[in-house]
């Protein structure tokens, strides 16, 4: 019978004693005499079975059970252990960790020289009631190994690092009070005006300048502080700039223009012989009905057409003729708010006098757009409110400029409906939380086309689009 065919009609033959010591003789540990008696580390041998005890190992064996490996297990086995006090164990820990480094631009690994670290951690003796005391693993030796291996970063976990090691951006904060408290005193309130406000002022007014996408805005040429006629008195260019001021509550620049200049030339005289026009003596004689015929494009024009004539009776009666002096006085007359009071005050043909900013839609509008109000607060809710707001912290010399500059950019770009994010200097540098993302797209590989300089995403001025609570006192 063949070897084959007992091979396939019986179990397989039991490998020998002899290979099997072979093969065992070289997980035997050498003795070491020197580093084994202090620590008192047994030796430790694998048995040989099946009985073969008359058996010597050949050279070969001999020279396998001499070798000695520096291994993990066998450092960890053979190192020397310090004697512990009385009543103390020792334990020694071997741990083996992996620290990996890597390089963003190639996504590999790079090797590094391997590192030991030692941590001896002292715990407290605790004695007994009965005198005895007792130790709890009073020193421990944890010897820490870490190799570093040569492995392929994939490009997820590139990406992770790239987004840790990103530097964080700014948070944007609206107008916010800070209280500050003195020892013996009264606290002390100061506004914080919002992050970054100068920067966003300075780039709409860079818009709103000649050749800026902002610029001949229809506030420019036909605002109510310019409607008034240059060959009228100054009285009665004052009373232009009020009457224009009333006429443009919920009306368009464009319509208001255009019944300020009717008014101005087909206004019938108070008397035979006088000049037709717009002046006080013409509007307390012409009919209600006429006059309200005269302004029908305006909104709301039969109340205006009541408050018109309530108005020029007042004057006359209280103010000899001309328009009040003070904010004050120009809002208690009939269809007069803040806003037309403070913006007559600060007109040219007006009394040229700055006491407030003149807050109309437009300006509650973008200011609360940008967060310069806190989202919910109470000068977030009204037009009032903003201009208070606004009041607390913007310089002085900036209320009367303010109005035309946020009239004109949401007249000519930031618009209640289609804005224009892609000729926004704000959108094209991601400074807007409401822009549109497609149109600023748009608008930057437009510029890209025609060779103008990118106003792509800038690190350093980016502002993260939140606001975070800050305690206030409203």
């Amino acid at each position: 019978m063949t070897t084959a065919t007992v091979t396939a009609a019986g179990p397989q033959r039991r490998r020998s004693t002899r290979m099997a010591s072979t093969s065992l003789a070289r997980f035997r540990y050498r003795e070491n005499d020197n580093s084994d008696s202090d620590s008192g580390v047994k030796k430790e041998e694998r048995e040989v079975d099946d009985g073969d005890s008359d058996h010597k190992p050949s050279d070969d064996e001999s020279s396998l059970s001499e070798l000695s490996f520096n291994s993990d297990i066998e450092d960890a086995v053979a190192a020397p252990k310090r004697k512990a006090t009385r009543g103390a164990r020792t334990r020694t820990t071997t741990t083996t960790t992996t620290t990996t480094t890597g390089s963003a631009a190639t996504g590999k690994r790079k090797r590094a020289a391997t590192t030991t670290t030692t941590v001896v951690t002292t715990l407290p003796t605790h004695k007994k009631r009965n005198g005895a005391t007792s130790t709890v693993n009073s020193e421990n030796y944890v010897e820490i190994k870490g190799e570093i291996k040569d492995e392929e970063l994939d490009e997820q976990d590139l990406s992770s690092i790239q987004q840790k090691t990103a530097s964080p951006r700014k948070a944007r904060k609206p107008a916010r009070v800070i209280t500050t408290k003195v020892a013996g005193k009264e606290d002390e309130t100061h506004v914080e005006p919002p992050t970054d406000w100068e920067l966003f002022y300075n780039l709409v007014k860079e818009m709103r300048m000649p050749g800026g996408p902002a610029a001949n805005a229809a506030v420019d040429t036909m605002g109510c502080e310019r409607l008034a006629l240059e060959s009228a008195s100054p009285r009665d260019r004052r009373f232009h700039t009020l009457v224009a001021l009333m006429l443009s509550s919920q009306t368009k620049d464009t319509v208001n223009a255009v019944a300020m200049a009717r008014l101005q030339s087909e206004l019938p005289p108070h008397e035979p012989g006088a000049p037709p026009g717009l002046n006080l003596e013409n509007m307390l004689a012409v009919d209600p009905n006429l006059l309200n015929q005269m302004i029908w494009q305006v909104g709301f024009h039969n109340n205006k057409t009541k408050y018109l004539k309530q108005t020029a009776v007042i004057l006359r009666d209280q103010w000899g003729g001309d328009i009040p002096p003070t904010a004050e006085g120009l809002m208690a007359l009939p269809g007069v708010g803040p806003k037309m009071a403070y913006l007559c005050i600060a007109a040219e043909h007006g009394w040229n006098r700055v006491e407030g900013i003149g807050v109309d839609v437009h300006v509650h509008r973008i200011t609360n757009l940008w967060h310069w109000q806190k989202p919910g607060s109470a000068a977030a809710k009204t037009p009032e409110g903003t201009r208070l707001s606004l009041q607390s912290w913007l310089p002085r010399d900036k209320w009367k400029e303010i109005n035309w500059l946020l009239v004109g950019f949401g007249q000519a770009v930031c618009l209640p409906q289609g804005a224009k994010c892609g000729d926004c200097t704000l959108g094209l540098r991601g400074l807007c939380r409401g822009a549109n993302r497609k149109k600023v797209l748009d608008g930057r590989k437009r510029r890209r086309e025609l060779g103008l300089e990118d106003l792509g995403d800038d690190e350093d001025s980016v502002i993260k689009d939140e606001v975070k609570d800050e305690e206030e006192s409203d």
